[in-house]
């Protein structure tokens, strides 16, 4: 008998919108994320990236490019 196997979580989806350029304090101006967390994307897990999404919803908030 086989055991059914486990259904693999698509990866989170990258926020870029390919607007990038880094503002004075390494935030991408058109994703939100900083450098760090640029370059450590493909690395995370799914749960690392929702956290990072979270930051990401209250930068854009506090940026005024969200109401």
């Amino acid at each position: 008998m086989t055991t059914p196997s486990k259904t693999r979580e698509k990866p989170v989806k990258s926020p870029c919108v390919s607007l990038c350029a880094l503002d004075l304090n390494d935030i991408c101006m058109g994703c939100q994320r900083s450098a760090d967390e640029i370059r450590r994307w493909g690395t995370m897990t799914n749960q690392q990236r929702r956290e990072v999404l979270e930051e990401l919803e209250q930068r854009a908030r506090q940026q005024g490019l969200l109401s």
